[in-house]
């Protein structure tokens, strides 16, 4: 039968297709075979395919934000940075002015009190006896007068 099929020309097939007939069992291949569902692996395609799309936007939309959130850190650095170094330059500064006024301070008070002006008259004095001197008292009583600041 097998050899008689193969003898056939194609409009002897295709009028035995219409007729039902069965094969030999020599030429069946022997198993346990899934059907397949065309309309179902057709649309869990699709669905992949579209999930694949929205996971390569997703992923291109974290890389840009990463990048703009990295850059925008690193400008916030530099400026921490920055901050830090003209803090520590106000602070010399500082320093320096106060120094200053004080040298300010004490420079007008010399010259409202003329404390640096030359003497007019040389005095004259006696020798003193150091045994002396060592036994008067001192006057332990004035208060002196701290200044604080400038």
């Amino acid at each position: 039968m097998q050899q008689e099929l193969l003898h056939l020309t194609y409009n002897e097939f295709n009028e035995l297709e219409s007729y039902e007939f069965e094969l030999p069992q020599d030429t069946v291949i022997e198993g346990i075979f899934e059907q397949e569902d065309n309309e179902k692996q057709m649309a869990i395609r699709k669905l992949n395919f579209t999930l694949c799309i929205l996971l390569v936007v997703l992923i291109a939309v974290t890389t840009i934000s990463y990048y703009f959130a990295t850059a925008t850190e690193m400008k916030l650095n530099n400026l921490s940075r920055e901050t830090t170094v003209f803090n520590d330059e106000n602070v010399e500064l500082e320093n320096q002015l106060d120094k200053l006024k004080s040298f300010n301070n004490v420079d007008a008070s010399m010259q409202k009190n003329n404390l640096l002006t030359k003497a007019k008259q040389v005095i004259e004095v006696e020798e003193v006896d150091s045994a002396n001197i060592a036994k008067s008292t001192v006057d332990n009583k004035k208060i002196f007068n701290w200044s604080v600041g400038y």
